[in-house]
């Protein structure tokens, strides 16, 4: 039998099924890669990036060294390709929001909401995503910072800056939101996202007066 779990917005095959099983050697490729992507997570979110060893990582999958080495050439590797599973999984989470009609702040804090329940359904991906990301090296911080300017211009179309102070202070409101988010997914108080939204949005509604 298959086991599958739902983590955030993504449905997780733990457990290949036995023998002959009609799934595709991309689609069981798939199904490691993601099972190696949640056991990084959850080792790093126990022992950091630096000591979290390979062996850690291909343990808690279930899967070989081989089968790690096939998918990816060192730890870093798949740290990357595991932020950018991280990453996708976020935009998910607030895709629909992004072309939702209505007044800036409104949509605004729809799209928090939507952002802030992403990061708490799941822990451990959010805390390799905005912590653990420090420790991984430079290329993986370019990555970090071209998701970040993403976010940024998609906020200011949100909130409708028309200038390079306005754009500046979406950059703001987006390093405040990242930073308030990121301390308390690092003591491990996930349940309190959700109260980032109302001042962060009565600090949209400062900036951005009607």
């Amino acid at each position: 039998m298959t086991n599958n779990t739902v983590r955030g917005t993504l449905t997780v095959m733990t457990t290949l099924p036995r023998g002959r099983h009609g799934l595709s050697r991309a689609e069981v490729a798939a199904v490691q890669r993601e099972r190696m992507f949640h056991a990084m997570a959850e080792a790093m979110a126990e022992r950091g990036y630096a000591a979290t060893p390979v062996a850690e990582i291909v343990r808690r999958a279930g899967v070989s060294r081989e089968t790690f080495y096939q998918h990816f050439g060192s730890k870093q590797e798949c740290f990357i390709a595991a932020y950018a599973w991280a990453t996708d999984a976020l935009r998910a989470g607030f895709a629909e929001g992004l072309g939702a009609a209505g007044p800036p702040l409104e949509r605004l804090a729809d799209l928090l909401d939507r952002y802030l329940a992403a990061l708490a359904e799941d822990p451990d991906r959010s805390r390799l995503f905005l912590v653990e990301v420090y420790a991984a090296g430079p290329e993986v911080m370019r990555r970090r910072l071209e998701v970040q300017q993403e976010a940024a211009t998609e906020l200011a179309r949100t909130l409708g800056a028309r200038d390079a102070r306005e754009r500046f202070a979406c950059e703001a409101l987006l390093a405040a939101t990242v930073q308030m988010a990121t301390a308390h997914i690092m003591v491990g108080e996930p349940e309190r996202l959700a109260g980032l939204r109302p001042p962060l949005v009565a600090l949209a509604a400062s900036l951005f007066p009607s």
